[in-house]
């Protein structure tokens, strides 16, 4: 605007100068004025903010400027229609239409903003000299008015067409900046790393990620520099453990050139990256990689889970039967090898006596010991609970393996220190050993639990190898457990009744019921044996609740108000529905509660104590009376007495087995009869079978029942109906000799 405004003044002055008209030294003054206006309102536009203008605003500037220019214009034509009219001096003439046509035109390469800028300048600079060259009434200066109109035409359109020129190349550069501030935003905050190279296996990109997982300093420009340039920066940042650098360089070349698409490489002991290359034919590869680490170490962490224990971190049973596979396939097909199950004795002990977290601390130092097994050539396992398996691949012969097994075992048997507490841990193992050719590891493990059970049986604290006749037991042993499951769940078992007298025989007041088996094959089993065999098969409490069905069902038809006694086993006093099955059972015999008594034993309580108390309060409220059996024989039974809530105690029999001979044992049970009765409870003496028992027993009061041989046996139902009707009808009676009236022990 400067520069034009010194070309006009100039011009407007030259021709005042040449021809002496005012009206030219008019009009540079004006256009000297209207550049300062024009000057100063766009110094005003400079000092605004423009991110604050709308579009109204900006309509409004626009308009300012366009009006300033319009005026410049239009005084620069008025001069030249005045030369060509007024002044017709052919150097006046000549100089306005130049200076006003090169105006015009230069709005050719300056014009951006405004279409209407460019039609006003035009129309403003064109029309006064078209208009001037008519008004001559020369035929050649119409012709060149005419002629004037296609040259403002063309620089119109020459103008509008650098305007959108320049417009769509600022508008396809900004979004060329904005698409390339994106991708360069995309790919500085991408989780992966990634190193663009050029043919040359040069660098051209490297993200944010990639600087700072080689500590490369955001200033240290990496361009053109090579792929190892960086690696060696990460070596001397101590990202890179310089011993892996020639394996990590292998890597990167071989996806560089090409030969691999993807690798997995480790930088040092913790950190594993997993690069993927993407090919650009001649133009390069680009090098994409994420920091594994974490996913590795996952990925240990859950093939360690799937492998070894959680507690001990002992090979599993899946690990172990992989590795044990892997070694007997590698074995001479002469090879003998050996399995053992080790078991910890009493380990329930520990864990109900110190819970079960010091439980867990016991199996771990264990499995330290047993660790330092396996770093020998043993493979050692945890298969649940206290349960640990050992596998010997090479057993000479059994010399050699009792050797090994002695060892075993004295290693690991011992004194521990558990949370302070000093225990003495002994095992129970059973072996089997076996040539390697047609072995199956799950038939050995069969065979040393076993000789393990075996060993158990026959005494704790040892080693067992497997014979034959053991499988045979086993085999004897899981028929009987399915017949008596089934005999249980068809409710085919014998019940039989022991009768309970009072002291002079004379009268019976109830019966003990009692189960009885017998085997289709074979025969009469003792309740020793089965008794045991159903507590271990989880259906005790299905025998009790057969038991108390048949039981309260007879006792429906007995003379009188006989009671029946029914034992209930531990896990019947931790299960709380054996309320509802007693009341249902009562309810479908019409039997009143009272008729009923249910003994328990010191061994039904000591696992719940609580919940024992409350069911048999609960059962005693409704009428039933509880007994304690075997009373004595424990360590606490006395204080049962007062915790639980008992109507009798039934005195174990080996406090009547000598006490004719031993006084101890007559001081013993009077003992216990005199606190029993000042606990206002009855007391049973169980276990009479002579009659110098009986009579010392009488002769001291120390019964208000008897139960045992020398009155009765346990007998069929038949035959208790039988001998309680006789009774009823005709009491026995019998004298004993030095003594007042007895009741003489008849054939029973």
């Amino acid at each position: 605007m400067f520069a034009g405004m010194i070309a006009h003044v100039v011009t407007a002055m030259a021709v005042y100068m040449r021809i002496d008209d005012p009206f030219y030294l008019y009009a540079a003054l004006t256009l000297f004025v209207v550049w300062l206006v024009r000057n100063i309102d766009m110094m005003a536009f400079d000092r605004l903010q423009k991110s604050e203008l709308k579009l109204a605003d900006t309509l409004h500037w626009e308009k300012r400027y366009v009006t300033g220019s319009f005026i410049t214009c239009s005084i620069l034509g008025t001069m030249c229609g005045h030369a060509l009219v007024v002044a017709q001096d052919p150097f006046a003439e000549l100089v306005t239409v130049s200076v006003t046509l090169a105006s015009m035109i230069s709005v050719v390469g300056r014009n951006f903003g405004s279409r209407l800028n460019v039609d006003m300048i035009i129309l403003a600079a064109c029309l006064p000299i078209t208009v001037g060259l008519m008004i001559a009434r020369d035929p050649y200066m119409s012709l060149m008015a005419v002629l004037l109109l296609p040259l403002f035409l063309t620089t119109r359109s020459m103008a509008n067409g650098v305007r959108d020129f320049l417009f769509n190349s600022v508008t396809a550069e900004r979004k060329t900046a904005e698409i390339a501030e994106k991708f360069d935003t995309a790919l500085n905050n991408m989780s992966h790393g990634l190193f663009m190279l050029d043919g040359d296996g040069r660098i051209e990109v490297a993200n944010r990620k990639a600087r700072e997982f080689f500590s490369i300093d955001k200033h240290t420009d990496l361009t053109g520099r090579a792929l190892k340039a960086a690696l060696r920066l990460g070596t001397r940042n101590g990202v890179i453990a310089k011993e892996n650098f020639g394996q990590i360089s292998q890597h990167l070349d071989s996806l560089v050139s090409g030969r691999d698409d993807r690798a997995l490489v480790r930088f040092d002991k913790s950190s594993w990256l997993e690069f993927s290359a993407r090919y650009r034919g001649e133009k390069g590869v680009v090098l994409i990689f994420e920091d594994v680490s974490e996913r590795i170490q996952a990925e240990k962490r859950i093939l360690h889970m799937a492998r070894f224990d959680n507690l001990t971190s002992l090979p599993n049973r899946s690990w172990f039967a992989e590795v044990v596979s892997l070694k007997m396939a590698n074995a001479k097909p002469q090879q003998q090898m050996a399995l053992a199950v080790l078991d910890i004795d009493d380990f329930k002990h520990v864990n109900d006596s110190m819970g079960h977290v010091n439980g867990d601390k016991l199996l771990i130092a264990i499995a330290n010991r047993l660790q330092s097994l396996s770093r020998q050539k043993y493979v050692v396992s945890r298969f649940g609970g206290d349960e640990f398996v050992l596998f010997v691949p090479d057993v000479k012969d059994i010399e050699d393996l009792n050797a090994t097994m002695d060892y075993v075992i004295d290693t690991l048997r011992g004194t521990y220190i558990i949370d302070g507490h000093k225990l003495f841990i002994s095992l129970s193992g059973g072996v089997v050993m076996s040539p390697v050719a047609g072995v199956q590891i799950e038939e050995m493990h069969i065979q040393a639990d076993l000789a393990l059970y075996e060993a158990k049986r026959r005494d704790k604290n040892r080693w067992t190898l497997f014979e034959e006749s053991m499988d045979k037991r086993y085999t004897e042993r899981q028929g009987m457990k399915a017949a008596l499951r089934e005999a249980i769940r068809t409710q085919s078992m014998d019940l039989f009744y022991q009768p309970m007298f009072n002291p002079q025989g004379s009268r019976v007041v109830g019966a003990e019921a009692l189960s009885r088996w017998i085997h289709p094959e074979l025969g009469p089993v003792s309740p020793a044996v089965y008794i045991p065999l159903a507590e271990e098969m989880g259906i005790i409490s299905e025998l009790t609740r057969c038991v108390i069905g048949r039981a309260v069902q007879d006792a429906a038809n007995w003379p009188g108000n006989l009671q029946v006694s029914v034992n209930l086993s531990a896990h019947d006093l931790n299960d709380r529905s054996i309320v509802s099955v007693i009341a249902d059972a009562l309810d479908r015999a019409n039997l009143a509660p009272g008729r009923l008594q249910l003994e328990i034993t010191e061994s039904g309580l000591i696992n719940d104590l609580k919940t024992a108390r409350e069911i048999l309060t609960e059962l005693r409220s409704m009428g039933m009376s509880i007994a304690i059996d075997d009373f004595g024989t424990g360590y606490s039974s006395l204080s049962y007495l007062d915790m639980l809530p008992l109507n009798k105690v039934k005195i174990d029999r080996s406090f009547v087995r000598d006490l004719t001979k031993d006084p101890k044992k007559l001081k013993l049970l009077r003992g216990v009869v005199n606190l029993a009765r000042e606990l206002g409870l009855e007391v049973v003496v169980e276990g009479v079978e002579t009659e110098d028992q009986l009579v010392m027993i009488s002769d001291n009061n120390c019964a208000d029942i008897i139960q045992g041989y020398i009155f009765g046996i346990p007998m069929p139902h038949g035959s208790f109906i039988e001998l309680a009707n006789k009774l009823s009808s005709n009491p026995r009676k019998l004298t004993v000799v030095g003594q007042s009236s007895h009741t003489h022990r008849s054939g029973n």
